[in-house]
């Protein structure tokens, strides 16, 4: 059977954008991509290094002629100052989460082995529950709420991706 139809390639992307630290600098980037009809799949806003400035690292995702409209549309934004997509660029990445899962004191040992696995943390202990803080990479997270999910999730806050470029590639 001939393949007649063209194929697009999707990617997740990270992008970086260095912005005004204001009130409407947020909501017009999510305007932004609500309006137009862009995916956000993560976004995750901070104070950035110097005063008055802001750092938001968005995932998103799509073929080329969509990522490129984007970060076109994102340099239009008043705020925005910088704009980076960490893709094809070496990056590191993280994200947080707070799981809190049932734990009566016959599963506890069994969940912090799988904490250690993870290199978790246990943050809080009830009579019932535990809260674990995981860090690290989307899959990461995704493995550690999959190893977890078995005693039963209670609640989960998630963040989405933070970023930075990486600057040493490890070439002297």
């Amino acid at each position: 059977m001939e393949q007649t139809a063209v194929e697009t390639s999707t990617k997740k992307h990270t992008i970086s954008v260095y912005v005004k630290n204001n009130f409407n600098a947020l909501s017009r980037i999510v305007g932004l991509f609500s309006g137009r009809g862009f995916d956000i799949d993560s976004i995750s806003f901070g104070q950035g290094q110097e005063p008055g400035m802001a750092r938001i690292t968005i995932t998103t995702h799509g073929d080329e002629q969509i990522i490129e409209q984007i970060t076109k549309q994102l340099h239009k934004v008043v705020d925005v100052l910088k704009v980076q997509d960490l893709t094809y660029d070496a990056f590191v990445e993280r994200e947080l989460a707070l799981i809190k899962v049932n734990a009566p004191k016959a599963s506890r040992s069994e969940i912090m082995q799988i904490v250690n696995v993870f290199r978790a943390k246990i943050i809080d202990i009830s009579p019932e529950s535990m809260t674990v803080e995981a860090t690290g990479s989307q899959d990461k997270v995704n493995a550690a709420l999959g190893m977890l999910k078995q005693f039963g999730i209670v609640e989960v806050a998630r963040t989405g991706s933070v970023a930075l470029k990486r600057e040493f590639h490890g070439q002297t």
